[in-house]
């Protein structure tokens, strides 16, 4: 009961107790989730000017998308393209807000009117657009169906969002205005020509060995130039890769199933023996090669030109006897056996006519087609022994032809190479003499054709060709699956790239990964590589096997990079030289004391050169290259003034100008002013955007909520 009592008599404190406990409970878990922090919804995929894109929205448009591009592009290249889109429109949207920008209801229909003109659907008797039919078909959507009405409503945004984007920046177009002062302005950078004479002191004068750069050096440049160097988040990789490849024993065990088409075979099924020819002397070449030996290649029936052989074995497969066969070679990924089954010379381009007889179920029948095939077959037999009798009724028994097209031509069919028509057309147009009459079936009907033309006649030969995809076999499969679990079991106990080095493998290292990149270089679209290696759970050194197309790749997390400055390594490549060139530009300048060209020159062992000419338009000097900064210090001499040292882009240089030519005055720079004008509008299209994109506060999240 004492216990009891002290309890009640400081019950107020206990409660304070439990409330601060719940509440560190609370805290600890917002703290654990930042999302709930920040107050962002895993349902924000972006925040930009303030507008949220959500999720869901921002999914389903993904997936539009995806059905449009119909596998034209992966999943990430989808995503990034309806990312800037939603950009584009976030970004635009404010500034119509702000200016007070809308589409009213008498410009879209002004807007949709203009897009639909050309629809039938919405046209009258006399082919005009008629809005009562537009009214009518909106009507009927919202009652029908809520799926077809959204997409009519989505259809109307797009259309709307589009005709605000125009307007918005034909307004700013408006705007761009080039002032007379402008104009003369420009007139005098073209106009204005300078001459001088100068020196020039290369920078490749002095090796790039003897000038130190040190790496305080580019981290000070780095910080100097900060916006320059800035950079996401990123991660290095490195990976070494299991490919399953066919090994030598497995294209050999290729070759010798291949090869052994070359000689007669006696096989024993179920107790019955078979015998298979020799490749070398069958007749029927397509189920040879299609189903008794079951050639990953099946049969072309055509003839083909020395220039279609594979160019490794082209002479010697061009110049075999018919029936005569060559291999096993290897080709394009294949172990082949190839014979000779044909020799013809045939022409480049045939041009003939023809009259098409179709029957039921004919490619060319139409609603008053009744013959059948047989009486189709009928009728042109019967054609052509009137055509054979006198060549001349053949334009006179076009009536009888579906080809309407050919017909408005006399049914000639004007110089065809050999792969226009369908094999059985192509066979007798090539094959046949010139001159020749014949019917010939396809799947449109029955041909009468006349053969008119041949043009250069050439050898070319029909082959046919076991092959063998080359793949590695079970084994080299199992093994290559043994070596990468081996080396992933390996690295737990030793280094990764010493590991690999024992075990003589290649480790490819992949740096600068962000966080929605889907390649990496060497595997291909590897978005869940990406997102292992930003997983909050994987750390530095961490490692993980991943199936790749062809095979295996062990990936190791080396180095997670923080956003901001890039590293001082990858920056050098940019750095390095500016540097150099800074510092080569001081050792001239200290050791020169020459006040004139002349004196110049001659401690430096060169020339004085010449260059006329010079305009601010086009700072290009004759014989050192583009010099703006150099040609700018020009114009603002007197003549007969020698400068200073001036740095350059491409060298230290002394300069005396020796004529300045002013721009001749006109009464009038109206013409120079509309050609500023006309630069600022057409800089409109390329600028605008990017300038207000660059300026907007977007908040990315794609890569938690998308990726």
């Amino acid at each position: 009961m004492a216990v009891l009592n002290k309890i009640r008599q400081r019950s107020l404190f206990l409660i304070l107790i439990i409330a601060l406990a719940l509440f560190a409970f609370v805290l600890s878990d917002l703290l654990r989730n930042s999302d709930a922090l920040s107050a962002k919804s895993q349902n924000v995929v972006a925040t930009i000017n303030g507008k949220d894109i959500l999720r869901e929205d921002f999914l389903m448009k993904v997936e539009n998308a995806t059905r449009q591009m119909g596998g034209q592009a992966t999943q990430t290249q989808v995503m990034n393209r309806v990312w800037e889109q939603e950009v584009r429109n976030a970004v635009l949207e404010t500034q119509f807000q702000t200016l007070g920008i809308t589409v009213e209801r008498d410009q879209m229909r002004d807007i949709l009117r203009t897009n639909l003109a050309s629809n039938p659907d919405f046209q009258n008797e006399a082919g005009l657009f008629d809005d009562n039919k537009l009214t009518e078909y909106i009507a009927n959507l919202k009652a029908t169906s809520a799926a077809a009405y959204q997409q009519w409503v989505d259809y109307e945004t797009s259309v709307a969002t589009t005709a605000l984007q125009q307007n918005y920046f034909n307004m700013v177009k408006a705007g761009m205005i080039g002032t007379l002062a402008e104009g003369k302005l420009e007139h005098k950078l073209e106009g204005d020509k300078a001459d001088i004479k100068y020196v020039q002191i290369p920078y490749s004068a002095i090796p790039d060995s003897t000038v130190a750069v040190s790496k305080s050096e580019i981290e000070a440049y780095m910080k100097k130039n900060r916006k320059q160097f800035e950079v996401e988040a990123s991660r290095d990789l490195q990976y070494v890769m299991f490919k399953e490849e066919a090994s030598v024993a497995d294209i050999q065990e290729l070759e010798n199933e291949v090869a052994k088409y070359k000689e007669a075979q006696v096989e024993y099924v179920n107790g019955v023996t078979d015998t298979i020819p020799a490749f070398s002397n069958v007749t029927e070449h397509a189920n040879y090669i299609n189903f008794v030996a079951n050639s990953d290649v099946k049969f072309d029936n055509r003839f083909i030109k020395k220039t279609a052989l594979p160019e490794a074995v082209a002479e010697a497969i061009f110049n075999l006897n018919v029936g005569e066969v060559y291999g096993p070679y290897k080709d394009n990924g294949f172990v082949k056996l190839t014979k000779m089954v044909a020799v013809a010379q045939l022409p480049d381009s045939v041009k003939a006519r023809h009259i098409l007889i179709p029957f039921v179920g004919s490619r060319s029948q139409t609603e008053t087609t009744t013959q059948t095939e047989a009486e189709a077959k009928k009728t042109a037999d019967s054609l052509m022994q009137v055509i054979k009798a006198d060549t001349g009724k053949f334009v006179s028994l076009l009536d009888f032809s579906a080809d309407t097209v050919s017909n408005e031509k006399e049914g000639v069919l004007d110089w065809f190479t050999y792969n226009t028509m369908v094999p059985e057309f192509r066979d007798f147009a090539f094959e046949s003499e010139d001159g020749a009459i014949g019917v010939v079936k396809t799947d449109f009907g029955f041909h009468i054709i006349e053969i008119l033309g041949q043009k250069n006649k050439q050898r070319a030969v029909k082959i046919g060709t076991i092959a063998r995809k080359i793949e590695p076999s079970e084994q080299t499969v199992n093994e290559v699956f043994r070596n990468a679990s081996n080396f992933e079991i390996g690295i737990e106990k030793t280094d990764f790239a010493d590991l690999a080095a024992e075990k003589n493998y290649t480790v490819r290292p992949v740096n600068t990964v962000k966080v929605l990149d889907e390649n990496i270089p060497g595997l291909g679209n590897q978005r869940a590589i990406t997102r292992w290696a930003f997983e909050d759970a994987t750390e530095v050194g961490d490692y993980k096997r991943f199936n790749v197309p062809g095979g295996y790749a062990i990936v190791q997390l080396v180095a997670k990079n923080k956003a901001g400055l890039m590293k001082t390594e990858d920056a050098s490549v940019t750095v390095l030289p500016i540097l150099r060139k800074e510092k080569k530009a001081a050792q001239i300048k200290s050791r020169v004391s020459a006040s004139t060209l002349e004196d110049l020159a001659a401690a430096e062992n060169t020339s004085v050169r010449s260059a006329l000419a010079l305009s601010m338009v086009t700072p290009t000097i004759s014989g050192a290259g583009n010099e703006p900064k150099v040609v700018g210090y020009a114009f603002g001499m007197k003549e007969g003034q020698t400068s200073k040292l001036i740095e350059g882009d491409k060298g230290v240089y002394m300069v005396r100008l020796e004529k300045l030519t002013p721009a001749v005055a006109l009464d009038n720079y109206q013409g120079f002013a509309n050609q500023v004008q006309s630069e600022k509008v057409n800089s409109v299209n390329s600028l605008l955007y990017p300038a207000l994109k660059e300026a907007a506060e977007i908040e990315d999240n794609r890569a938690k909520t998308v990726q």
